[in-house]
């Protein structure tokens, strides 16, 4: 049973008709960027909840939380409308052990995300750590239409700030659109052409690589990966690729 707490809604931004962006106030214990909640709503009597990755750091005193409205879910449809000054149930404690400090030590970091799983990266890019770490961070983000690419005016906050570190890479597979490579991430590695756009290597030697989004894709990007010599990062054995399926 999770230690439900309330929390009080502060802003709902509305990036398109399905993604959005939760604003939340509530006393939650202290987390680390990449780790996730959950929310929960009572409906009919039931707590209907579901984990959501952070998205603000740690830093932040708030805590946001970016989802997409699932037609027929219970829940994302209530949450997509909740307006300031609602109320939602979250998590007091966060958990997951998708964070920086799971990661072994590299040159490289590549941040591969689909859809709202590039939450918990914003979380660890805007904390200093990161970028002590690594000479390079790489962030790809794929979804299927541009108008899925939310948190650009984030994002491009942090390449001004880190311009020599930071190299961002979207892929839009159902539209062209500029500046963003077509198709799926695990094609664009095994034949690469993301190599070749981002002007750095994937290799085992320098590169720590994390994935997080659908399932598929995660998968499908870690195969592509170990053709290129590339392993899956365990505890008792670290290897170069950190994965979270994120649902």
């Amino acid at each position: 049973m999770a230690d439900w707490i309330p929390a009080e809604v502060i802003n709902n931004r509305h990036w398109n008709n399905d993604l959005f962006s939760l604003t939340l106030r509530a006393n939650i214990e202290p987390f680390k960027a990449g780790q996730f909640t959950k929310l929960g709503l009572e409906i009919d009597g039931k707590m209907i909840q579901r984990a959501y990755s952070f998205v603000n750091p740690p830093s932040d005193n708030t805590i946001e939380i970016y989802a997409t409205r699932v037609a027929d879910g219970l829940l994302s449809p209530r949450l997509h409308q909740l307006e300031a000054g609602d109320h939602v149930y979250v998590s007091a404690r966060a958990t997951g052990y998708f964070m920086l400090s799971e990661v072994p030590q590299g040159e490289h970091l590549w941040l591969l995300a689909t859809g709202t799983a590039i939450g918990p990266y914003l979380s660890m890019l805007r904390e200093k750590e990161v970028w002590q770490r690594f000479r390079k961070i790489v962030l790809v983000h794929a979804v299927r239409y541009a108008a899925d690419l939310s948190y650009q005016a984030e994002i491009n906050a942090l390449k001004e700030q880190y311009p020599d570190q930071l190299i961002v890479q979207p892929f839009v597979s159902r539209e062209p659109a500029m500046l963003s490579l077509p198709g799926r991430i695990p094609l664009a590695i095994a034949d690469g052409l993301l190599e070749r756009h981002v002007g750095l290597t994937l290799s085992a030697e320098q590169s720590q690589v994390m994935l997080c989004g659908n399932p598929e894709m995660v998968r499908d990007t870690k195969a592509a990966l170990e053709q290129k010599g590339l392993a899956k990062n365990l505890r008792r054995a670290p290897g170069q690729i950190t994965m979270e399926h994120y649902w």
